[in-house]
């Protein structure tokens, strides 16, 4: 075999190519004016996509495009589309429904609400309240003709019919295939209410309609913006369902896209915040397809929309028919209102809370509130409340700032038990623990009183947001309790924070750094225990926080903190120096001490691990 020998030759000819491919590459790389351009296209091609972006987010969901009725080609074009629904007589226009509360249009085009305003309220900036308005929300059903045509009923045009039924109004709605062949739907409005009776069904469509495809409703609406802040508003905006006999579910509402099919359906709520839409049916869907998009990234006056939804979900046919009753709702999330319609379980729609904080909240603060609103101004109502709350919750205060007391006074011995054995952390604790037993002394007894206030302080917590009758009420400097207050306006944004300076926070972070203050600082006193929270650090930071998150958090729910922590601080004062004496407390436990103090079984297992540990420590050590 020859012998490979190292080529020179090949060496250099590599180098070669190298450098010339160096210096192709130095000679051909852009110039400083060629890199300028590219970046300012690049900026282009990403400004063009956020564009696009913000405009499918303003899109109008029902954008059909009209029919030049005066064209005979484009109506013959529809005629030949629709095929035998084309008996209709096309014709443009909106049929008026109102009462003393509602306003709602009906299109002739696809015979689907296409406005509903609510006529007692307006936005933050004093605009009516509008739930479907410019083409915000889509109403149809997709099916299938003998003939093999694919329809649906928003590309249909139905004759309308008003007539009185008492005191109802009755408007038929109807997509006509001969004189007594026609798909139809009903709309009957009740003085004074926001819900509207509906109801879709066929007549001699049988051999019309394609019994063996399905027929899908599809409901899709944009959620209208009607908060002065578009996050704090639409933290309270989700597609709530009521499904599988009575259980209440919700989409998440922050995610991008949530979606789930759910089976058995009664009623879906596209809430938005203190308005909801609600279709409701009587004869449940069997099954629903849910979708929730966020249309929200960041705080912004020009967000129009705040979230869209989408249902879809199959029709049963009957005898080759339709019959589906059902039932519109446009109006606030109010309990008082949606309770009038306990049958539906409307009510269930409202976010209460999870669980006992939930009860809490519909079942206690809700009347309760509502009844020292019936005589007393909203605010002195937050007011009064939260002092009857917080006497309620005194012996619970009372309990704690016992507990705080009674290691304050074993706070000498607990020094000395630190200094004893400062290099020993297991024996340390363990002294520690056999003090706090022959004491009598539990220090957990002051975490207790706290576990038992978080029902209450959570079921608040959602009872002010979600409060209707808050909504636009002022109080002091607070245009709105059900929004934020504003004391002056910021030139910029701070993130996490907004731009605006809101003072009922202020007021209240105030408030909970003193209360925390008398709290801890009894705790910050004794020796940092290892493992324990640095509660010097939590006292400043939670005032902070509560600064920050409630910048743009109801006003009401501010202003009831700063009432509570007050009133807290008052309490404890009264206690500490009226009803408390450290004295006689010293005394009770020094004579507990004295007393043989019987183990439980918790106490000796943690003894004995403590002490198996201890002496495992010291054979280590030999």
């Amino acid at each position: 075999m020859e012998e490979k020998k190292l080529d020179i030759n090949s060496i250099i000819g590599f180098v070669l190519i190298f450098g010339i491919l160096i210096f192709m590459f130095y000679q051909n790389q852009p110039t400083p004016e060629e890199l300028e351009a590219q970046k300012a296209e690049q900026e282009q091609v990403e400004a063009a996509a956020k564009e696009a972006e913000k405009k499918a987010d303003t899109t109008p969901i029902n954008q059909q495009e009209p029919i030049n009725l005066q064209d005979s080609t484009a109506v013959a074009n529809y005629k030949s589309e629709v095929g035998a629904f084309g008996f209709t007589q096309a014709s443009d226009g909106t049929t008026k429904l109102e009462n003393e509360v509602l306003y709602l249009e009906v299109s002739n085009k696809g015979g689907q609400i296409v406005e509903a305003k609510m006529k007692n309220f307006v936005t933050y900036d004093s605009v009516p309240v509008y739930l479907v308005k410019d083409g915000n929300a889509n109403f149809a059903l997709n099916f299938s003709t003998n003939d093999n045509r694919v329809l649906s009923t928003a590309d249909l045009y139905f004759e309308p019919s008003l007539t009185k039924s008492g005191d109802n109004q009755v408007l038929s709605m109807k997509a006509k295939v001969g004189n007594n062949q026609f798909l139809e739907y009903r709309y009957e409005m009740k003085p004074n209410e926001y819900l509207v009776d509906f109801t879709v069904r066929s007549q001699g469509l049988n051999g019309i309609i394609n019994s063996t495809r399905p027929i899908e409703l599809n409901w899709d609406l944009k959620g209208i913006r009607h908060n002065k802040s578009v996050q704090y508003g639409n933290r309270y905006t989700r597609l709530t369902y009521n499904h599988d006999d009575g259980k209440i579910s919700k989409l998440s509402e922050s995610s991008d896209l949530d979606e789930e099919t759910e089976e058995d359906v009664k009623w879906l709520s596209y809430r938005q915040h203190f308005f909801s839409s609600i279709l409701a049916t009587e004869n449940h869907f069997k099954t629903a397809e849910l979708s929730s998009k966020n249309l929200v990234e960041e705080e912004s006056k020009d967000i129009l929309f705040t979230k869209e939804y989408s249902t879809k979900a199959p029709l049963e046919l009957q005898g080759g028919e339709l019959s589906q009753n059902m039932h519109w709702y446009y109006g606030p999330t109010d309990v008082k209102i949606l309770d009038d319609y306990k049958e539906l379980g409307l009510a269930d729609s409202i976010p209460f809370g999870w669980g006992i904080f939930g009860w809490i909240n519909r079942y206690i603060f809700t009347p309760f509130f509502s009844f020292l609103s019936s005589f007393l101004p909203f605010g002195i109502a937050i007011v009064v409340m939260t002092i009857i709350v917080r006497l309620v919750l005194s012996p619970v205060t009372y309990k704690s700032y016992l507990s705080q007391a009674k290691m304050k006074v074993l706070k000498p011995e607990i020094t000395e038990i630190n200094e004893k054995y400062k290099d020993n952390a297991m024996k340390k604790q363990q002294e520690t623990m056999k003090l706090y037993n022959k004491a009598g002394v539990s220090p957990m007894s002051g975490c207790i009183p706290a576990l038992l206030q978080l029902p209450i302080f959570y079921a608040l917590f959602m009872f002010f947001p979600t409060s209707f009758s808050l909504r636009q009420k002022s109080f002091l400097w607070a245009e709105d309790l059900s929004s934020y207050d504003t004391i002056f306006e910021l030139p910029f944004t701070i993130p996490f924070y907004g731009d605006h300076v809101s003072l009922f926070p202020i007021l209240a972070s105030v408030a909970i750094f003193f209360y925390m203050m008398m709290t801890t600082g009894q705790s910050m006193q004794m020796q940092q225990q290892p493992g324990m929270p640095n509660m010097k650090f939590i006292m400043y930071l939670s005032p902070i926080m509560m600064l920050f998150f409630f910048n743009n958090y109801a006003s009401g729910l501010s202003l009831y903190y700063f009432v509570s922590n007050l009133i807290t601080i008052f309490i404890m004062l009264a206690i500490k120096n009226y009803i408390l004496d450290e004295d006689k407390i010293h005394a009770q436990i020094q004579e507990n001490k004295k007393k043989p103090k019987k183990e439980n079984k918790f106490q000796r297992k943690m003894r004995e691990m403590m002490e198996q540990a201890e002496e495992q420590k010291k054979a280590g050590r030999r």
